[in-house]
């Protein structure tokens, strides 16, 4: 009698612990996207001019959100690495990125929720050119942004968080600091920087027409201990054209304007085939 009460127990506590799991499964979306982007070009006897040259980059970008009653958690992770060899010179880096982004909240009201977020950015290697003025290493630079904020959301694929108290380190390798000079931001001997201020991250993406999606990831911030109206932009845009399940065209365009790394507004663009791989 005992043993068939025991196993009877038994039974009940993993059918209960399958139910959980399920519904804990059930609360997660995950989608995520690989991607590798090649474009070439070929010249023989082009009077015109022109430089034999090729490129590539591999990409990632993987989405694994939980939603359960008042709770939502969205997360977003972002690496790209891609690299160009033009005749003539070395290879150099034509993308470089690995980001984690991270939101926790807590529904307020309608479409507004309370929110803790978490933002890390850094590159995977260095400088392939060694005539890159300010050399760059995996985590130096490397950011961290955090704070507590709102949260409005009103899909997957429109959001935004506004996180007034944001504090942000910048993370730097010492022995790159030039002399007499700041490192992102970073005093010469140096090796971290901490600023106190408002942050804006934005999410957008939508389809302009049948097989073309526009994907728009905007960031903001303004540090309060210096300068606070020179505000670090962070725009990026993606557009994906689609031939079918494992073949795009894909054109990315990013504007960054960060005075502590350069004074100036940066820019980049890539445009190629893409061979993807959803998971």
């Amino acid at each position: 009698m005992k043993k068939i009460l025991l196993l009877a127990l038994s039974v009940q506590l993993s059918s209960s612990y399958a139910q959980n799991a399920d519904q804990i499964q059930s609360n997660w979306t995950k989608k995520g996207v690989i991607t590798f982007l090649a474009n070439q070009s070929s010249f023989n006897n082009w009077i015109a001019g022109g430089v034999d040259n090729i490129s590539g980059t591999l990409g990632l970008n993987y989405d694994f959100n939980y939603l359960k009653e008042h709770w939502t958690w969205d997360n977003k992770l972002i690496a790209n690495f891609g690299i160009t060899k033009i005749k003539g010179q070395e290879v150099q880096k034509s993308s470089d990125l690995l980001e984690f982004n991270s939101i926790l909240g807590k529904k307020a009201k309608n479409l507004w929720h309370y929110s803790f977020f978490l933002n890390f950015k850094t590159q995977f290697a260095d400088d392939l050119d060694k005539d890159t003025k300010g050399p760059t290493k995996f985590l130096s630079p490397a950011y961290i942004q955090f704070g507590p904020g709102l949260f409005w959301k009103k899909s997957e694929n429109l959001k935004i968080n506004i996180a007034p108290a944001t504090s942000r380190f910048i993370i730097v390798d010492k022995s790159l600091t030039l002399p007499n000079e700041e490192y992102f931001g970073v005093r010469e001997g140096k090796s971290s920087r901490y600023e106190l201020g408002a942050s804006i991250s934005a999410y957008y993406k939508l389809n302009l027409m049948k097989n073309v999606n526009m994907e728009n990831i905007l960031n903001l911030f303004s540090n309060y201990l210096i300068e606070a109206r020179n505000i670090d932009l962070d725009y990026s845009m993606n557009l994906i054209m689609t031939v079918n399940k494992y073949i795009s065209a894909n054109f990315s365009i990013q504007t960054i304007y960060d005075d502590n790394a350069f004074r100036g507004l940066q820019t980049r663009q890539v445009f190629g085939i893409g061979v993807n791989y959803d998971f």
